[in-house]
């Protein structure tokens, strides 16, 4: 059986808890609805999405699969996704510490994982297979110093560490959560690492995001290497990776380009090339167009058609990923990234970043 899997940055929050979902009630929303007709386009059987509303009974991804995914839009034919589960995120959860250094707590910054109000920024992963909802892991709580080796921010010419022991010890690894979905597929299962790490940006010499994004994506390296792993609790108190003959797929913007940026790229490089993991190369006619207006592209040495993410005068970036292990085939692989003159380019302004598709064969 042939199945597509895809990622998309819908970049769908707001100011304050609840606006999304009252932008999308009426089934009008302008973005949402260039969202919704991107998907009835691409057409993925299982479609992770970062950047939704999180709420414990789903209630904004519902609203976006009934009222946008499951309406024709724009003329598309309309996709059904019976299968929800939204995960919760550390975004806005308010930690009690001072996590910027600034004196002041509980401000976005101080959260566990940036965020102005409690699941900004989450994740939900919609599917037309049945979700194994029992066996689902989650690693909201995983304590970054629980991770070996982990890379604690320093200051570069003291060496002090950036987080005082007190709050070292209390630290959450991931930004927003770390998931590992099994999907159920006729008598195969897929399971689904998905995560959306921090930007490896928006900090000081000490580089605590970059630490942190280098951090969240080898923690899947660590998760595929060692099923008998101790150190790696799910947040039900299991212990143990991903056993060696299961069949996964690895997604996700995982907020990381192996060739360009200000990442630390070891962690993406490594995935890319871990010895279980398929890297596709999807790829788009529009993301190698040339743009003039765009300078920082030409300093970039990666290959442009295979970038996911316009970051404006930043330039473009390979950033989001759908990775499958090697017990899958690979048919077939793309970005939704229309040239100029394609009449579909107007749906892409949605968001900075591009749904990226794997179709695989399953065993």
């Amino acid at each position: 059986m042939k199945i597509r899997v895809a990622t998309f940055n819908v970049s769908l929050y707001g100011k304050t808890a609840g606006e999304v979902y009252e932008r999308l009630i009426d089934g009008r929303d302008p973005k949402a609805i260039k969202l919704a007709a991107i998907v009835q386009t691409v057409r993925p059987d299982v479609l992770l999405v970062n950047e939704i509303d999180y709420e414990p009974n789903a209630a904004t991804a519902r609203l976006l699969a009934e009222e946008y995914f499951s309406i024709a839009k724009s003329g598309r034919s309309p996709i059904e996704y019976p299968y929800i589960y939204a995960a919760a995120s550390n975004t806005g959860i308010d930690s009690g510490l001072d996590l910027n250094g600034n004196q002041t707590s509980g401000e976005a910054t101080d959260a566990w994982g940036y965020g102005v109000y409690p699941g900004q920024y989450s994740m939900a992963i919609f599917s037309r297979f049945p979700i194994d909802q029992k066996n689902i892991r989650t690693f909201q709580n995983y304590l970054w110093s629980e991770l070996p080796a982990a890379k604690r921010p320093r200051d570069p010419e003291t060496q002090k560490p950036y987080y005082e022991d007190r709050v070292w010890s209390k630290l959450r690894l991931s930004s927003k959560n770390h998931l590992d979905v099994p999907i159920q597929i006729g008598d195969a299962t897929i399971h689904l690492l998905a995560s959306h790490p921090t930007p490896p940006v928006f900090d000081g010499a000490e580089d605590h995001n970059g630490c942190r994004n280098h951090d969240e994506i080898r923690f899947w390296l660590d998760y595929i290497d060692n099923p008998d792993a101790a150190y790696l609790r799910d947040d039900a108190g299991n212990s143990g990776g991903l056993t060696r003959d299961a069949a996964f797929v690895v997604l996700g913007d995982l907020n990381a380009d192996p060739a360009d940026g200000d990442g630390k790229q070891d962690a993406i490089r490594r995935l890319l090339g871990h010895s279980r993991v398929q890297d596709p190369k999807p790829r788009s006619p529009g993301a190698a167009e040339p743009n003039a207006k765009n300078k920082a592209n030409a300093k970039h040495t990666g290959d442009p058609s295979l970038d996911t993410a316009d970051f404006g005068s930043s330039g473009h970036f390979r950033v989001d990923y759908v990775l499958p292990s090697e017990s899958l085939n690979v048919v077939d692989a793309g970005v939704f990234w229309p040239q100029r003159q394609d009449p579909q380019r107007e749906l892409i302004s949605a968001s900075d970043h591009r749904m990226v598709w794997v179709e695989v064969e399953v065993p």
